[in-house]
């Protein structure tokens, strides 16, 4: 409220010095002078440039400041730091010519108002000031495309072989992961087998698949880097992991990943927003149908010691699923009971 009382004062401000301009522009007409409308008009609009510079200026960088703590994110990943402090580097240089390109052009407006004494400069052309606007942004913008590129190159690099292996499938309109269990391999899978209960499609013929896993929410370790491999079951959506700065679309035929090292636990970050109740979360920034706003999908991240008695604690979806052991191949029946925990001579 406080905000839009400001607002609201600075509109009737504005009005107030319009009403005013308005008049004394009336008595100009009344007394016959057009030179005087003329000079005063000018003269009135360029003070009134420059005034609302100063004035926007000062309430954008004070609300900017007050208000950053409602509207921050925290980062809660290693490569996070590295994207935020790519995003600070070009808002700061690109926000500094933005203030000194307007500062001139609302001063110019009034230094260089009409007046029958003023005289403009005119130059048909001149090299060195032509040179100079072009190779100076162009030499910035190169600086900072090859920052961009180094930080990017660097967060889609391959993931370490110990990370993480998280499988991400959207579909209209939810998430579903998928672990590799304790072999530490997922299992291929095949469009054609998906089914109400089997949504991934996992092709019991390859053994990897025996023991793998679908939890209803995903759990990875604070400290260990973490693969997710990301795909989408009918039409594009677009994984957002905001704390951790992860983005990628799930495109349907081509699969996607990105590997990131979360750094916070959700402990951590409950302390540190002040809310018990906080929680990480996956949204789909693609607008994918009608029931897009659904996607959501919580994330924990567990210290190491939990996340393991977690992993260890799922059941694969065989165990859950027994009746899919009529799709597993006979010579391979015995490995995939041993590997869900089945006994299939019953």
């Amino acid at each position: 409220m406080f905000e839009v009382a400001i607002g609201l004062g600075v509109i009737l401000v504005l009005v107030i010095l319009l009403l005013l301009f308005r008049v004394q522009s009336l008595l100009n007409v009344a007394r016959g002078s057009d030179k005087k409308i003329e000079s005063t008009s000018n003269r009135v609009n360029g003070a009134l440039m420059l005034l609302f510079f100063i004035a926007a200026m000062i309430a954008f960088f004070w609300y900017s400041i007050s208000a950053y703590d409602d509207y921050s994110l925290p980062v809660a990943s290693d490569h996070g730091i590295l994207t935020d402090k790519m995003f600070w580097i070009t808002t700061i240089i690109t926000g500094i010519v933005f203030v000194l390109a307007h500062a001139l052009l609302f001063y110019f407006s009034f230094r260089y108002q009409y007046k029958e004494s003023n005289k403009a400069l005119f130059y048909p052309d001149n090299h060195k000031l032509e040179i100079a606007w072009t190779i100076i942004p162009a030499i910035v913008l190169t600086l900072l495309v090859g920052y961009g590129l180094k930080v990017w190159t660097q967060i889609t690099a391959d993931p370490p072989s110990e990370a993480e292996v998280v499988e991400v499938m959207g579909y209209q309109f939810a998430w579903r992961v998928r672990y590799p269990g304790k072999d530490g391999e997922l299992g291929d899978y095949d469009y054609q087998l998906i089914d109400a209960v089997n949504e991934f499609g996992m092709d019991f013929t390859d053994k990897d698949s025996f023991d793998d896993f679908v939890p209803s929410e995903i759990h990875v370790p604070k400290g260990q880097p973490v693969l997710l491999k990301i795909r989408a079951r009918d039409v594009l959506h677009s994984v957002f992991l905001p704390h951790f700065r992860v983005k990628m679309d799930a495109v349907p035929g081509m699969p996607t990943r990105f590997w990131f090292v979360p750094n916070k636990s959700t402990e951590e970050m409950r302390q540190e927003t002040g809310n018990p109740d906080f929680n990480y979360e996956m949204a789909c920034t693609e607008i994918c149908g009608r029931g897009h706003f659904s996607m959501r999908l919580i994330l924990v991240v567990d210290e190491p010691e939990d996340y393991k008695k977690w992993y260890d604690s799922q059941e694969p979806f065989l165990s859950q699923n027994p009746s899919y052991l009529s799709k597993v191949p006979e010579k391979l029946l015995d490995l995939a009971s041993i590997a869900s925990g089945i006994d299939n001579k019953n």
